[in-house]
């Protein structure tokens, strides 16, 4: 016997539920955990009511445990807290007798022995279970109740495998938990069997191992080889449309910058070249000046009075004019016979 068996052997009865979070719980028939305590019997009140510390009340669940889930540790849950003070001891059926009175398993016999020692509310695992509980079995485990859900277990000939322990007072029900079951993942994978067969073939499992012929095996690398050509195809969608939002957020961006130009470049060709624009003012000032300058000022209306003559029309004599025949004679003179011209001018104005 190992060295944790025979320490679990002289613990007290409240340490078996500790020690199971913290290593697999013992297998019945390689331990010597069992009630050492006078074994008395207990009613449901008794045990609801609690009982001493070194007498557990010891729980009794059985079942097939075939790919164990959380159905089947909702229920074993269920078992343990029934009483302040218990003790569970779980059952699991060998391969034969499953394969004899159910059918087939997915796991072996050890696969479910071990996948019991590792559930955190089993105290105590009991190896080849016997199908039907006999009170051999009972008094040898010294089995207070016997806890399973309240539908009727039709088997080996019995319309309920558990009557006899109803009867007796020893039958505490659970609920089963709706929507799992070891029945319902074998529909899916049975339902999904093509899914599947590809996946492990994809894995390296070979298609000997999984019992696909030559022909499944090549269409179900195809479909692999497709499917991988629609993954690709899509995450290059997806980085396309991420480039897409990309250039379209930076386009926004852009557009906006450029109505917010274009609506100053408006803005200032308005106040340069509007209807009120300093550049007409400007063009207006300047155009006026270049008039000024390359415009001489005008001859006056008037002119002097024409003699009529029968016979022939001199020309005009415009007195401002100066008299070409005859000059100056000196500077004084000039000078007095401009002022003069200017003098007629103003008069004439």
């Amino acid at each position: 016997m190992s060295a944790t068996l025979l320490t679990m052997a002289f613990l007290p009865a409240e340490y078996p539920r500790v020690w199971t979070l913290t290593a697999p719980a013992p297998f019945a028939d390689e331990s010597s955990c069992q009630c050492q305590a006078p074994h008395e019997k207990l009613t449901i009140a008794q045990a609801r009511l609690g009982t001493p510390v070194d007498r557990p009340v010891r729980v009794y669940a059985d079942g097939i445990f075939d790919l164990f889930h959380s159905g089947h540790a909702r229920a074993l849950m269920q078992a343990k807290t029934l009483f302040p003070n218990s003790y569970l001891l779980v059952g699991v059926c060998s391969d034969d007798l499953t394969h004899k009175f159910k059918g087939f398993t997915v796991m072996n016999e050890a696969e479910r022995y071990e996948a019991l020692r590792h559930c955190r509310y089993v105290d105590e695992v009991i190896r080849d279970a016997p199908w039907t509980l006999t009170p051999e079995f009972l008094e040898k485990h010294k089995i207070d109740f016997v806890a399973h859900d309240d539908i009727p277990y039709s088997s080996a000939g019995s319309d309920d495998v558990y009557k006899h322990i109803k009867e007796a007072g020893m039958f505490v029900p659970t609920q089963r938990t709706e929507g799992i079951s070891t029945s319902d993942i074998i529909t899916r994978i049975v339902r999904d069997y093509d899914v599947y067969a590809r996946r492990n073939l994809q894995r390296g499992y070979t298609a000997k191992e999984l019992n696909v012929s030559f022909i499944n095996e090549k269409k179900y690398r195809f479909q692999n080889q497709v499917d991988k050509m629609k993954e690709k195809v899509k995450n290059v969608e997806e980085k396309s449309k991420e480039f897409v939002n990309r250039v379209e957020e930076k386009s926004h961006d852009l557009i906006q910058k450029w109505e917010e130009k274009s609506r100053e470049f408006i803005g200032n060709f308005l106040e340069l070249f509007g209807p009120d624009g300093a550049w007409k003012q400007m063009f207006q000032e300047r155009s006026s000046r270049m008039l000024q300058a390359l415009s001489p000022k005008q001859s006056p209306v008037s002119s002097p009075t024409r003699s009529r003559s029968p016979s022939r029309s001199p020309s005009p004599t415009f007195s401002w004019l100066p008299n070409k025949t005859s000059p100056p004679s000196s500077p004084k003179a000039a000078s007095a016979s401009i002022s003069s011209m200017s003098e007629g001018d103003e008069d004439e104005k």
